[in-house]
């Protein structure tokens, strides 16, 4: 983990930053208001100065992950086109989020449903699961893409492979670049009607 203790003045991004790697190192539950001010070298009514509480600092982190793969919906690209196109945009899109966002997209991945805000992040991501499943089935409809391969288990079949990058992808690989590019070609070369 980094070495925050050096920075005098924190706002709620920064503070945010260290609670992510703190959260994603020891696990929402098993991190402490201590943990997070020991980590940010500032005391706990600094932290509280910020925000009520490590809950609030959870809502933020995972709505950040939220917010920027709900918006891949809201991209002209997602919303013009053939629904193969749209799909193959959403799937690159969602590879690059998560890249971009990794901290933050890990600790959405590790949610467990355990209080209100893990609810809440469960239930966004089943949303964008479902929009992301009906584009899919919008494509095999058009028979753009495989009608052998149910929509909902291909859904799961491509957040799997796209959201196991947690695992191994680490900032400055040489392989970035071409990461989202093998997804959907990978995931599309498969699915593809021939």
């Amino acid at each position: 983990m980094a070495d925050h203790t050096t920075r005098t003045a924190y706002t709620v991004e920064s503070l945010l930053a260290v609670t992510v790697d703190v959260f994603n190192e020891r696990g929402y539950d098993g991190t402490s208001m201590e943990d997070l001010s020991r980590a940010a070298g500032i005391s706990k009514s600094s932290i509280y100065h910020h925000v009520r509480g490590k809950e609030e600092l959870l809502r933020l982190a995972v709505g950040r992950a939220l917010d920027g793969l709900f918006a891949i919906l809201a991209e002209p690209d997602a919303l013009d086109g053939s629904a193969v196109e749209r799909l193959e945009h959403v799937v690159r899109r969602t590879a690059e989020v998560l890249l971009a966002e990794l901290p933050y997209v890990t600790l959405l991945l590790r949610v467990r449903g355990n209080t209100a805000t893990e609810q809440w992040a469960l239930e966004r991501r089943r949303e964008f699961d479902h929009q992301v499943a009906e584009l899919l089935r919008a494509a095999v409809a058009d028979g753009a893409l495989r009608a052998d391969v149910e929509p909902r288990l291909a859904t799961r079949l491509l957040f799997g492979m796209i959201n196991s990058i947690v695992e191994w992808y680490r900032p400055g690989l040489k392989a970035a670049d071409g990461v989202a590019d093998a997804v959907v070609h990978l995931a599309f070369d498969g699915l593809r009607a021939r």
